[in-house]
């Protein structure tokens, strides 16, 4: 689903509401359209040890995986750090990838320190494996709230040089700007949002960029490789948070954001375009959350 088409599908009957009231309700965080680069997706070799974690207190079971072993690549980070401790407080997503074992590692609130790995939720996903429409579970969070793998949405700086973007983009709003206990697929998961209008976007709606926008008015190549692909594939509502979009940090590729030309904002002045820039694709029928909202580990299928 991830790397479906979705520029040949109809209008949602329900997108012009939508768009309004997040429009109404201020928009994308920072009320704009920005790029946050501080997630690396690593890539585990022959040599990269495997180590045991340690479940952090209020682990989101049964949501998380348990019983396996991470892998830490050499000179590795986590989401917004120099290292592996995580020290600012921030969601300290670590990501690695195992070609040889066809895994993806993922973990949230990921932390190092004196020698143990920790962290609140680890998932390995089988990357040789065909998930169901319910992923791992219905009900089911994941170190993405709405329960989806975070590297197969980011974008990077390699994908962008080639000119193109195969696959839907992350992105994240508010809570206050997302529907409560609600959401679409792909997604299993609903989250902490708030709102309770029947219009706010529900985890996981797909929105695209108008197929009429003016990609000529942006100001380079680059930034039209990123719309294009919103065009074509969509973005998809992802989690919680300020930053609208998250593309993998140029640590790890060939080619370099600066020297594309892309910074945290690709539209002009930073401003996003009006509310009928975007559309919302056909939704699938939505799925209400039973329980109070944010509890994870009740009424799962995990």
């Amino acid at each position: 689903m991830l790397p479906a088409r979705v520029d040949g599908l109809p209008k949602s009957a329900s997108s012009d509401a939508i768009t309004s009231w997040l429009a109404s309700a201020g928009g994308f965080g920072l009320g704009r359209v920005q790029i946050d680069f501080g997630m690396r997706v690593l890539t585990a070799g022959p040599t990269t040890p495997f180590v045991p974690f340690t479940q952090r207190p209020g682990y989101y079971l049964p949501d998380c995986d348990t019983g396996f072993s991470f892998p830490l690549p050499a000179g590795g980070t986590v989401e917004g750090e120099s290292g592996y401790a995580c020290t600012s407080g921030g969601d300290c997503h670590l990501l690695v990838v195992h070609p040889a074992g066809k895994k993806l590692y993922e973990m949230y609130q990921a932390d190092v320190t004196s020698g143990v790995l920790r962290g609140q939720c680890a998932v390995a996903w089988d990357l040789a494996k065909t998930y169901p429409d319910s992923l791992r579970g219905e009900q089911c969070t994941s170190t993405d709230a709405a329960g989806l793998p975070v590297a197969a949405l980011l974008f990077n700086a390699d994908e962008v040089a080639a000119g193109g973007i195969p696959h839907a983009i992350r992105f994240i709003l508010p809570n206050s700007r997302m529907r409560a206990g609600v959401y679409v697929r792909p997604a299993t998961h609903a989250g902490a949002p708030s709102a309770a209008s029947p219009n706010a976007p529900p985890y996981s709606v797909r929105f695209r960029l108008r197929a009429d926008y003016p990609l000529a008015s942006l100001p380079n190549d680059a930034a039209r490789t990123i719309a294009r692909a919103m065009q074509r594939y969509g973005m998809i509502l992802a989690d919680g948070g300020s930053v609208a979009l998250t593309a993998a940090s140029d640590a790890d590729t060939t080619a370099k954001w600066a020297d594309l030309g892309v910074d945290s904002r690709i539209e002009g002045r930073g401003r996003p375009p009006p509310a009928g820039g975007r559309s919302v694709r056909r939704r699938p029928a939505s799925v209400s959350r039973p329980g109070a909202a944010g509890s994870p580990g009740r009424d799962r299928g995990c």
